[in-house]
This record gives C-alpha cells, sequence and structure tokens, in this order.
C-alpha cells in the first residue's frame, strides 16, 4: 500500500479514538478491514506503527513521527477542498488589496470585521504602497483592488478597458508647519518662489517600473523623503520641513498649536483619491468589496483622521 491520506486518516482516528474498534465506529468501518489497512501499511513501511500491548493502541516513535507530519497533510487536504468549493461558489480563493499610504491599514479592520461575518473563506492578503507604487501592483497584477489611489493612473489603466476607477470621496489638504518654522511668520499667501526655497517633506513614491509621481512639490525644492504620511506628519511637527498634509490628520494638531496652516500661491496636493481594480477579477468577495467602497460612509471612515 503507498502512503495515502486515506491510510493517514485511518491512523489519525486510531490514536484520537484509542482502540482500532472505536475508530472502526467513527469511519463507519469493520476493525478487520482497519486492522489489515494498518498492517499492510507497516509492511510496505517496513516499520511498527502501533504497539498493540496493553488495551489502548498506542503509536511507536515511528508512528508518532508519521502521524504528526501527516495530519500537516490532513490539514492542507481539508483546506484545498474548502477552496474548491468556494471557487466554485464564486468566492475568489484569495483576494490581493493594495493601499495607498493615505489609507492606514488600520481603517481596514471594521471592514475585515464585516467581511468575517460572510464566512466566505476568501484570504485577504494586504499591502501598502505609495503614488505609482499603488498603480503598479494593479497593472503589474500583482493586486486585484488599489484603495487610495491618486491622479489618473498610467495610460494602460485608462486607455485598455482593464481596468475601473471611481473616487473614493473629497480629501481636503493644508499647507502646514510648525510655529518654529521660518515660513510660519511669513505674511500670506506664500509665493512659490518662497516656499521653493525651503525644505518639503515628502512620502516617497514606492513605484519602481512606472514613472514616479510627487504631490505638492515645486520643481528644485530640497526634501526630505519618509517612508509613510504619518512619518510626514510627525516630520512638520517638529519643524523639520513643510508641506501638504491631509487636513483631517493634521487638524488636531492645528488644533493645538503645534502646526499652522499657511495659504500658498502656487503648489498644490494631489487630486480626490480613489479606489481602482481589475476588471478581469469578477468573484463575489471584490463585488463585496466595491459595494461597500461605493458607500458614502465607509469612504468617510476610511478618509478620516
Amino acid at each position: 500500500m503507498n502512503l495515502t491520506l486515506e491510510a493517514i486518516r485511518i491512523l489519525d482516528t486510531i490514536d484520537r479514538k484509542g482502540s482500532f474498534g472505536a475508530a472502526a465506529v467513527a469511519l463507519d468501518r469493520v476493525p478487520s478491514a482497519l486492522t489489515y489497512s494498518v498492517r499492510k501499511l507497516e509492511d510496505d513501511l517496513d516499520v511498527l506503527l502501533f504497539d498493540r500491548r496493553g488495551h489502548r493502541a498506542k503509536l511507536t516513535p515511528a508512528g508518532r513521527e508519521l502521524l504528526e507530519e501527516g495530519r500537516h497533510l490532513l490539514r492542507a487536504a481539508d483546506e484545498l477542498e474548502q477552496r474548491v468549493k468556494r471557487a466554485a461558489n464564486g468566492w475568489e480563493v484569495e483576494l490581493r488589496i493594495v493601499l495607498d499610504a493615505i489609507i492606514p491599514f488600520d481603517k481596514m479592520l471594521p471592514l475585515i470585521a464585516a467581511f468575517d461575518r460572510e464566512q466566505a473563506g476568501t484570504r485577504l492578503r494586504f499591502s501598502t504602497e505609495v503614488l505609482s507604487g499603488t498603480w503598479e501592483r494593479l497593472v503589474n497584477g500583482d493586486a486585484d483592488l488599489a484603495i487610495g489611489v491618486s491622479f489618473d493612473g498610467p495610460e494602460l489603466v485608462r486607455t485598455s478597458g482593464g481596468f475601473r476607477v471611481k473616487p473614493l470621496g473629497e480629501m481636503d489638504w493644508v499647507f502646514a508647519v510648525a510655529p518654529s518654522h521660518p515660513l510660519a511668520a511669513l505674511p500670506e499667501p506664500l509665493s512659490a518662489a518662497v516656499v521653493q526655497q525651503h525644505r518639503a517633506v515628502v512620502t516617497g513614491d514606492s513605484g519602481r517600473l512606472l514613472p514616479g509621481m510627487s504631490s505638492g512639490l515645486l520643481s528644485g525644492q530640497p526634501t526630505l523623503t519618509v517612508p509613510t504620511v504619518r512619518d510626514k506628519l510627525l516630520a512638520q511637527v517638529a519643524g523639520l520641513g513643510c508641506g501638504h498634509l491631509p487636513r483631517t490628520w493634521a487638524q488636531p494638531f492645528l488644533d493645538a498649536g503645534t502646526l499652522i496652516e499657511k495659504q500658498t500661491e502656487g503648489s498644490k496636493a494631489g487630486g480626490p483619491p480613489q479606489y481602482a481594480w481589475r476588471t478581469d477579477t469578477r468573484g463575489k468577495c471584490l463585488k463585496w468589496f466595491l459595494n461597500r467602497l461605493a458607500d458614502p460612509q465607509v469612504q468617510h471612515a476610511l478618509l478620516e483622521a
């Protein structure tokens, strides 16, 4: 007998039930059939799997090793069976979602909890990118859904028909500096020439292949590049540079006086955030998330501070 999932399942049941007779009842088999299967497996492997002395069937060290590793196979087979059934019912095995840095992952937690109540079993895989890096994941097929993308995306998105893009809501941007920053004391509106002389704090574009994007950055302006929007906020609060921030992120610091809003003539931040998806992904999980993202209350929750 070759080592099969059925043979491993028999060993597992005998071990859990404690005897060949109890295992036979659980498997709806006659005890002699289980005895034959185990002895045949022992002959094929040339090892003793059970110590048959005493009233309880006890695995030998070799039998225990076989069963412990075999249980991984049983779990994998059961998971595969469930994934196949879910796929047959229209639920994706996995949905890959990429977030732009303006959408912190913790904002997705209520949506994940709501989706779990569907008991669909679809695996959710999240990643975070910045600016063109978010589009790049979607275009390359590394993500099925992108949330928080800015600008219009690369030409392929606009012309191929393989992608859909919808607005996620409005985001108000504020140009802010710390009270100690040189720009804080200057009269408004600040000209582009004045702003250009001071270092901007920017969130680094994570794209590798698509042309890089920038938001509110003036040509030739010195920069301090940081990993996330939160890092950008903290750097500006520390007086290390200037730049645009989502108003919902900056408002508590504006209220506390640790940031000051300044009106500018030239530099503007990017357009409203959007969500985009690949049209070749049509499973129920994607449809569920798209329905939720179209809800104004969900949009507000994702974009608030």
